[in-house]
């Protein structure tokens, strides 16, 4: 059968990033077709070879991540392939270390999503797939093996170190070593990562809101209560700013040093001026002050989820030397 069919009656769809729907319905059969399917389409269509068929697997600390892992290595199994597992991380992290050695990866997690739902996002080593790569991975026949036995995953931390060393060396001369910088952990997949990392560039790190729980923190609509608890942080810590990310690790935010969060897009533009970007592509719901800056030669602007920018990123990657997706 193929995997449209397997999920007919079920909650997952393909949305923003991803296939995302109730965990439940994220059964192991569901999550060994699918990472088949991803398999045998980009065979199919010269995204993968037999070159590069290690495959990465990271998870988020959603409670049902560790199964749909186990689903998604059994399928790999059943292909005859090889897979490195590489728990919990931020999908940033998992996508840049496979594509730094040319292979494909399964990030499983719901983003942002409540705690009950959880998802799969799919990466080639060109980089994560396209409206039409999700369209012929729900329609590709697949054969489901006749037993399935989950293995048990053993974790590899080089992926977790290929990220943090990326960092230290594009900001080798950064020193904090007079900032005090807030991390708010909660349940981010790269929390242990950010710690880390700003002790490593000698910043007092203070850790605030670990949770262990699975709290659902969307970047792009924070709470009137982490707003005000942002400020009520910054003041009473003495704070010079503070960093965190949603659930998965790929949508940044940031407050300044009173305690005011800082958007994704926002940040994004921020980001962009001080790399000297020339031309950007933005989904319809950024900022206008985007545009209203005047910072750019040209702002691409698409239907929201990250396949429709990355469309238009390659794009303007044909038309500016410097162009970046946010």
């Amino acid at each position: 059968m193929n995997v449209s069919k397997l999920i007919k009656n079920t909650s997952i769809k393909f949305g923003t990033s991803g296939a995302r729907g109730l965990a439940e319905d994220f059964s192991q059969n569901v999550c060994v077709a699918f990472a088949m399917a991803f398999i045998e389409h980009g065979k199919r269509c010269g995204k993968l070879s037999d070159d590069n068929l290690c495959v990465a697997i990271g998870i988020d600390n959603r409670p049902s991540s560790y199964e749909m892992a186990q689903g998604v290595a059994t399928g790999l199994i059943a292909l005859g392939l090889d897979y490195k597992f590489h728990g919990v991380l931020p999908t940033p992290a998992l996508a840049y270390a496979a594509m730094q050695r040319g292979e494909a990866c399964i990030m499983v997690t719901g983003s942002h999503i409540p705690f009950d739902r959880n998802g799969l996002k799919f990466y080639y080593p060109e980089g994560e797939i396209s409206k039409f790569d999700e369209q012929d991975i729900l329609s590709q026949y697949i054969e489901l093996p006749d037993e399935l036995s989950a293995p048990e995953l053993i974790e590899c931390e080089s992926a977790t170190n290929t990220y943090i060393n990326r960092y230290l060396n594009y900001f080798s001369e950064l020193n904090l070593t007079d900032k005090r910088i807030g991390v708010y952990t909660h349940s981010s997949a790269g929390r242990e990562l950010y710690l880390r990392l700003l002790q490593q560039v000698g910043a007092t790190v203070v850790e605030l809101g670990r949770s262990y729980t699975f709290v659902p923190i969307d970047t792009e609509a924070v709470s009137k209560e982490d707003q005000q608890t942002a400020k009520i942080w910054a003041n009473e810590l003495n704070l010079d700013a503070i960093i965190s990310t949603d659930g998965d690790g790929d949508r940044p935010l940031v407050a300044d040093e009173c305690g005011n969060w800082l958007r994704g897009d926002v940040l994004g533009l921020i980001v962009s001026q001080f790399l000297k970007i020339e031309a950007l592509s933005v989904p319809i719901n950024c900022n206008s002050a985007i545009e209203l800056s005047g910072c750019f030669k040209q702002v691409a602007r698409t239907k929201i989820g990250s396949p429709f920018v990355i469309e238009a990123f390659v794009q303007l990657q044909k038309q500016h030397k410097k162009s970046r997706w946010i």
